[in-house]
């Protein structure tokens, strides 16, 4: 072969992985290494990876382990993939505080700025108190606004600034309520101050040069990033943010925020009377010396200063999340070793070991299965999954459920016998978080894999999730005497753990 026909041949070939494949390109980033080269044993990351996926409490998406910067673990159990970004809920207001520090390095704002100042359009037609006209950026940092916690008003208003400063204030500063609208606000005023949507200006200044580039965040109906919730990311972007804050705001040797901004943002600042104390929207629990963004069923980055280490986890939880925190502490940190350890059969073991998330007990077919087949089920108004109806179909050896939405949208779910079966879908999956306009500012491609099995001639389960965001659950079909098909469903994000009725 020439040398012409040879470079071509390359450069072709690199195009074609730059336009087809740009999420894979963004994964992979990190250096990866033994466990043992960096004192810590694969035995102990295996026996955490084992107790977390075969956990009662919900089921493991992602996780990620650093130390000294370095992959020592990671595990993605199937059918969910490395590419695939997830929805991390609170774990999102870790970003906020660091973009409001950034725009402080910037001298575009200061934490004693009083909020009433950024709003002039929102506050014209409110009666500004003296508490209100008192309420500063650094009130909001440690979630001291002394404004009342409305969890509904994401779900009531389209006017979230104004509804929110709207409302009683008493005592600003000094009681802690933790609140995601308060986030909302700092997102707010980080746009009203740079001139750019908080997502943009992490983009510009921190994102991109750590090659963070699938990244999106949920946006108001004001246009706004929704700041305490919303961000959607891959797992490991997740771990290089958690390294940013270890590395006191460097990466690969260049300052992308002042050291002295996440030394004050790691600082407890208020007692919070829970395990876990606050500093500027980040958590601090003293037992094991380790810091922590936290959202809702699990969504972690843990950062151990003392030990060198980041671990970065999505998962759909339906426990309090403590004792996955301290068993993070338990089966890894404590056991650091300062010095490498030599390899051995355990490493080999941990990499090829796989892990697959359960699939639905049961057969593989009943004697009463055309009497579940090609019959549109219509659901209970009001339900939680947003669907109208749902039809169950069989082709070949899967089945396919196809579900209407009550915004008369239509997607298919695909479910393999024994095994998990995918396809996509540019329909919105179901989402715990019931505010308006939810999922603007997402790109709307996702992924649903989905299992089943007979549990008897008269019960069908599918299992279905969707695997680049968090949603999922068990749907049971149960044949009635009547000839009528009863559905339940005990969704993955449902903290009781509990199965609910759809059909009416």
């Amino acid at each position: 072969m020439n040398g012409k026909k040879h470079l071509t041949i390359h450069l072709l070939l690199l195009l074609f992985l730059i336009t087809v494949n740009p999420v894979c390109a963004q994964i992979n980033d990190l250096e990866r290494v033994s466990p043992e080269s960096q004192g810590i044993s694969s035995s102990d990351i295996e026996e955490l990876f084992d107790e977390m996926v075969h956990s009662k409490d919900g089921e493991l998406h992602g996780i990620m382990i650093l130390r000294n910067g370095k992959v020592i673990g990671e595990l993605h159990p199937k059918p969910i993939l490395a590419k695939e970004s997830h929805t991390i809920y609170s774990a999102s207001k870790t970003f906020v505080g660091i973009a409001v520090g950034l725009a402080v390095d910037e001298q575009k704002l200061k934490i004693t700025d009083r909020v009433v100042s950024f709003f002039p359009d929102e506050i014209r037609t409110i009666s500004i108190s003296k508490e209100l006209a008192k309420l500063t950026v650094r009130d909001l940092l440690v979630m001291c606004s002394g404004i009342k916690r409305d969890w509904q008003l994401r779900s009531k208003e389209t006017e979230w600034i104004k509804a929110f400063l709207s409302k009683e204030i008493k005592n600003p500063g000094e009681t802690f309520e933790y609140d995601s609208m308060v986030s909302y606000l700092l997102s707010a005023i980080v746009q009203r101050a740079t001139g750019m949507k908080m997502l943009d200006y992490l983009k510009a200044r921190i994102f991109t040069p750590m090659h963070i580039t699938e990244v999106e965040w949920e946006e108001s109906p004001e246009g706004i990033n929704t700041g305490g919730w919303g961000l959607y990311m891959q797992v490991e972007s997740m771990a290089k943010v958690g390294q940013l804050l270890l590395d006191k705001g460097k990466w690969n040797g260049k300052q992308l925020i002042s050291e002295k901004w996440i030394n004050e943002m790691m600082k407890v600042h208020k007692k919070t009377g829970m395990v876990s104390n606050f500093g500027y929207h980040i958590w601090y629990q003293e037992k094991t010396k380790t810091y922590r963004a936290d959202g809702a069923f699990g969504q972690y980055i843990i950062i151990s200063p003392k030990t060198k280490m980041v671990v970065a986890i999505t998962q759909a939880n339906r426990g309090k999340g403590l004792k996955e925190q301290l068993m993070v502490y338990d089966k890894l940190m404590s056991r650091v070793s300062d010095t490498p350890l030599k390899e051995g059969k355990a490493y080999k073991h941990l990499i090829k070991k796989s892990y697959t998330l359960p699939i639905v007990d049961g057969k593989g077919k009943s004697s009463n299965k055309e009497k579940f087949f090609g019959k549109e089920i219509t659901l209970k108004n009001g339900n939680t999954l947003d669907w109208k109806s749902v039809q169950i179909n069989k082709k070949g050896k899967q089945l396919q459920l196809t579900v209407t939405t009550t915004e008369n949208e239509q997607y298919t779910i695909k479910a393999g016998y024994k095994k998990w079966v995918g396809t996509s879908t540019n329909v919105c999956p179901p989402y715990s978080i019931r505010a308006n306009d939810r999922f603007k500012g997402i790109h709307r491609h996702f992924n649903v894999s989905g299992c089943y099995g007979w549990k008897a001639n008269d019960e069908l389960t599918i299992r279905y999730l969707f695997t680049n965001w968090i949603s999922g659950g068990d749907l049971t079909f149960h044949l009635k005497e009547d000839g009528k098909i009863e559905v339940t469903v005990r969704e993955n994000t449902n903290t009781k753990n509990e199965s609910v009725k759809l059909t009416k």
